[in-house]
């Protein structure tokens, strides 16, 4: 196929930004804008999905590959997909659109450029999922930074500025490592191509260090404990489509990050430090958890519930077994949506009362029945309630990690009641008891275009929860091949020791 489908799912947004850019705008709140920016990432989705259609999932191979010199000598533009990148890209361009609807009315001020923001957000997103070239994975996965710094920045709430400044600071002195990291791979192989390293290998005597390097921008994007301090306040702050692309999306560069990079280029790293990363994830499960459960405003607390269930895929990733690097990724998908849906259905309410106060609700399912069954379907899909797609990627998880160790499986299953526990009684607080305060009273149900959004994330839901099997096959091949590539380098490197 000579179309250059991967670079049509990369720059349509941009492009798409652009002639909003240039475009001239009139009084009518910039309708014409909003309309642009949906047509180009609707057409985005189905492209992406054509992509999905056109797939071989019987193959371990990159596939759509496009290999084109940029710097001479140095950095080739380079981007193609396997069975795990894939879906990623689906993810992204399915939760870009349902952002731009999202925008009626929560954005008041430049929606013009927040469109832009938005749009430009799509584009790089796609490209650090399709990146085959370190220094082109670098400058994606670090471009994110720009515009959502100004969606927070800009159109955040009273304390968008410290909270824009904090995330920005976090994940600028991870990535700072990182770029050193990518600069020492080039000097020790010659090379920044992601296939050739896997072929050729790095060597056992940097391994750690660059392991390091990477792990802590990874760490932070993610987030893992204790580098998370930045994302409740980040989610407080922002605008609900920020909150929405922050927690669907770039949470899960992190995770991708460690399965392509660490387990890809680390292999003998990632076994050394191994059980600290079961330690960080246990605490992440447990300890976010906990303080989850003593939040009072929805966003923090759906905040801390993001870590815990990144802690979830950080533990599944590091198994290095089939069935935890697979939950991981369908959690990583799972969550995507469910998060989604949940940090959605907070602006609902916010929109209508201005505040995020758990107390400040109660009894809302007399006057919002269509919301209290939607909202119930993202909650019970956050718990993992069989049924969900949140089910089938902790249980996966949970067994790839009993295969490892019994003693940490046992520690993170508690983390499932801990999130049980702290997601029903939001929604007991918020959905029924008597309605106390006269002035919920005056809310009304959802709106078509609210109902379009919340049903869009509710139906994979509901879906993949009782038919994995096409988000299953499509990853099974390309994880196989990592484990064995995996476990190839480390028997090499133990009889090099011996």
């Amino acid at each position: 196929m000579n179309f250059p489908i991967l670079s049509s799912l990369i720059l349509l947004p941009t492009i798409g930004a652009l002639f909003i850019f240039f475009s001239k705008t009139n009084s009518k709140k910039y309708q014409s804008s909003k309309y642009v920016a949906l047509f180009v990432s609707f057409t985005n989705f189905f492209l992406s999905l054509y992509l999905w259609f056109l797939f071989d999932s019987t193959t371990h191979e990159f596939q759509f590959v496009e290999n084109r010199e940029w710097i001479k000598g140095f950095v080739n533009y380079k981007v193609g997909v396997d069975g795990i990148s894939i879906l990623f890209i689906i993810l992204t361009t399915l939760i870009s659109p349902l952002c731009i609807v999202s925008v009626n009315s929560t954005v008041k001020k430049s929606l013009k450029n927040f469109l832009i923001a938005i749009l430009l957000m799509e584009t790089l997103m796609i490209g650090v999922f399709c990146a085959l070239d370190l220094f082109v994975f670098y400058l994606f996965f670090e471009g994110g930074l720009i515009p959502m710094f100004l969606i927070i920045g800009i159109w955040g709430g009273e304390r968008r500025v410290y909270s824009a400044i904090k995330f920005f600071l976090y994940t600028l002195l991870g990535s700072v490592l990182m770029l050193i990291a990518i600069i020492s791979i080039y000097w020790i192989t010659g090379t920044t191509d992601v296939i050739e390293l896997y072929e050729i290998g790095i060597d056992i005597k940097y391994q750690n260090l660059l392991w390091l390097a990477f792990t802590s921008s990874f760490a932070v994007k993610t987030p893992m404990w204790p580098f998370h301090t930045w994302l409740p306040d980040a989610h407080v702050e922002a605008p609900t489509a920020g909150s929405v692309l922050l927690a669907a999306i770039l949470l899960k560069m992190g995770g991708y990050a460690f399965i392509r990079f660490s387990l890809g280029l680390f292999p003998i790293a990632s076994d050394y430090f191994v059980p600290l990363i079961y330690f960080l994830s246990l605490v992440a499960i447990v300890y976010t958890s906990l303080v989850a459960l003593m939040q009072e405003d929805m966003k923090k607390l759906i905040a801390y519930s993001s870590v815990a269930h990144m802690g979830f895929v950080t533990l599944g990733i590091f198994t290095i077994t089939q069935q935890g690097i697979e939950g991981s990724i369908f959690q990583m998908i799972s969550h995507g949506l469910v998060s989604a849906a949940l940090f959605l259905c907070v602006g609902v309410v916010y929109e209508r009362m201005h505040t995020r106060l758990i107390n400040r609700y109660g009894g809302i399912v007399s006057i919002m029945p269509k919301y209290s069954l939607l909202f119930m379907i993202f909650i019970l899909g956050s718990i993992g309630l069989p049924g969900t797609s949140g089910f089938v990627g902790e249980f996966l998880i949970l067994m790839g990690t009993f295969k490892k160790s019994f003693l940490v499986a046992t520690i993170a299953s508690l983390g499932v009641v801990l999130v049980a526990a702290y997601m029903l009684w939001l929604y007991r607080r918020i959905i029924f008891g008597e309605l106390i305060h006269k002035d919920l009273k005056k809310m009304l149900d959802l709106n078509k275009s609210e109902i379009f959004i919340l049903w869009s994330l509710a139906i994979p839901i509901l879906f993949f929860g009782f038919y994995p099997e096409p988000l299953i096959n499509t990853i099974e091949i390309s994880v196989n091949n990592l484990i064995e590539m995996y476990n190839s380098n480390l028997q090499i490197n133990l009889a090099e020791n011996n």
